[in-house]
């Protein structure tokens, strides 16, 4: 990807799940090891922000043609998530990855993007009424974004469950405590155990 090579790179995961390969195994074998070591890279400055943002947009869009698969993955199991990444939080794929990873375990995923208000993920958390909430930070200066979206939604008379994810909760691993949350996430092939064994379904 950081060769510029999209096109080698959209025909290798298409070709790969022609063969047979679960959508899934993309997700953990490929995406999710790609978007680690490109942080990494990123991280480490040995590329830049115009590289960093070029591989996730590749990325993403090879996603996007992927939702053919994932909708067909499981039968429909009557449970909803809401997830989105907290405001000021530019760093979307992982929790896209997430809402993807409940999709394909029967869930109806609604995934709200980037940079969400935190007034207005109130209000659609008010109204669809989820089995769960899931909110995404990647950059610890946005971890009080998380805070300030959970005491927002403890005003709810029926507040879901939150679930939370990002950098700076997988270093701290007391930090979704911290903030209210009810538990939390370390990558997206975890996220449906844990929920699940949370809510005893």
């Amino acid at each position: 990807v950081l060769n510029t090579e999209a096109r080698e790179a959209r025909e290798l995961i298409v070709s790969s799940l022609e063969s047979g390969i679960r959508v899934e195994d993309i997700y953990l074998q490929v995406f999710e090891p790609v978007q680690h070591e490109i942080g990494r890279l990123w991280q480490t400055n040995q590329i830049s922000v115009a590289h960093e943002h070029y591989a996730t947009s590749v990325t993403q869009s090879i996603m996007s043609e992927l939702y053919p698969y994932i909708y067909s993955a499981s039968e429909r199991r009557n449970l909803k998530l809401v997830a989105a990444c907290v405001n000021n939080e530019l760093h979307e794929i992982g929790i896209r990855m997430v809402s993807d990873f409940f999709e394909m375990n029967g869930w109806e995923s609604i995934y709200l993007g980037a940079n969400t208000p935190p007034e207005d993920f109130s209000g659609i958390v008010s109204d669809l009424k989820p089995d769960l909430v899931a909110l995404s930070a990647t950059m610890t200066f946005n971890v009080s974004h998380v805070r300030h979206i959970i005491e927002l939604l403890n005003e709810l008379e029926d507040r879901p469950p939150v679930m939370v994810g990002g950098y700076p909760f997988n270093v701290d691993i007391k930090l979704w405590k911290k903030v209210g949350a009810d538990l939390h996430a370390a990558d997206a092939s975890g996220a449906v155990k844990v929920a699940e064994e949370f809510l005893d379904i």
